[in-house]
């Protein structure tokens, strides 16, 4: 588990954190917070050097773009989804915890 103040997450820009060994991409879109694996399922790049856009992140490297809600692939040349992440929000406080659930 991990946890960080929701208050220090700027809208729409990724962050990435360690989750129990794992690097997590996360990012605030409005009063929510999305946490996904960090790293794209068509390359090994981080997620979170990429451009969100709505609820969309673009992998800054070959362009495939996952929806940060379900880790669902939108855009080729990526055809796996990517793990989600739970996020529990208290006040200020943000938790990203287990994963939710193996994609693919």
């Amino acid at each position: 588990m991990a946890e960080l103040s929701f208050s220090a997450l700027a809208d729409s820009k990724p962050i990435k954190i360690d989750v129990d060994g794992t690097a997590v991409c996360v990012t605030r879109i409005g009063d929510e917070v999305f946490a996904i694996a960090d790293t794209c399922s068509h390359s090994d790049a981080s997620l979170s050097e990429g451009d969100v856009s709505g609820f969309k992140i673009e992998c800054w490297l070959h362009g495939a773009e996952f929806d940060l809600r379900n880790g669902e692939v939108v855009t080729p040349p990526a055809s796996i989804p990517v793990e989600t992440f739970e996020v529990d929000r208290s006040e200020d406080v943000i938790k990203i915890s287990s994963r939710k659930s193996a994609k693919g």
